[in-house]
């Protein structure tokens, strides 16, 4: 039976300009990288507050707002071969289990509107987030996005690495970390994880900009 696969649209290698550093990091040298930045979620740590809602999925949101806003954060390998882009990329994320301390990876339907986006993850946490095993939704769509939250600690950097004939996920990896204040500021890190042949350096600078502008817009969210 043919998959049927969610919403995407075929890239033209002809005349794409990444075709060749595509085709390079995809073939020749099967490289990802990570990069870390601090993040100022002063604003939305009050917005969260404010409103009282998790500050997780607060989070949540930015950072998926600012990946569906980039084509190369949603980058996927077509049937027909060559590259193409998801119409949406949704958010796999993770919750931990204080009872056995694992943790478990929820999807969800990402919400261009944070009142939709926010209702949908309170839905998912109420049904799935005290189901156990590595896979505590089922039916994760092809579509989709990895982030996760470590909240005990405050890192300065972070590689995700996988061994064998693994090829890096065209997909973005996120993590990040607790919050801490510095100068009435809060900053908390964020990691970035993605193969080269979806990204270069200047994709990762753009997409750490516009998170940071997703973080401090938060008052218009609503």
């Amino acid at each position: 039976m043919k998959q049927i696969l969610p919403a995407y649209k075929t890239i033209d290698m002809e005349t794409w300009p990444r075709r060749e550093h595509f085709a390079y990091y995809r073939n020749n040298i099967k490289c990802g990288y990570s990069v870390t930045v601090r993040a100022d979620v002063t604003a939305l740590a009050a917005f969260a507050k404010k409103k009282g809602l998790h500050f997780y999925g607060c989070f949540l949101y930015a950072a998926s707002k600012t990946v569906n806003s980039m084509d190369c954060m949603k980058m996927m390998i077509p049937p027909e071969g060559g590259a193409g882009i998801w119409q949406v990329s949704n958010p796999n994320f993770t919750v931990f289990h204080k009872d056995d301390e694992t943790f478990s990876d929820l999807w969800m339907e990402y919400q261009p509107q944070f009142s939709a986006f926010y209702r949908e993850y309170g839905h998912v946490m109420q049904n799935y987030g005290d189901h156990h095993g590595i896979k505590g939704r089922p039916g994760q769509p092809a579509n989709f996005f990895c982030i996760s939250c470590v909240p005990w600690l405050d890192f300065s950097g972070y590689f995700t690495y996988s061994s064998g004939n693994a090829e890096p996920a065209l997909f973005p990896i996120l993590a990040f970390g607790k919050y801490t204040e510095q100068g009435g500021r809060l900053t908390l890190p964020v990691s970035l994880s993605i193969s080269h042949a979806a990204a270069d350096g200047y994709h990762s600078s753009q997409f750490f900009e516009k998170l940071q502008e997703n973080l401090n817009d938060v008052e218009n969210w609503i």
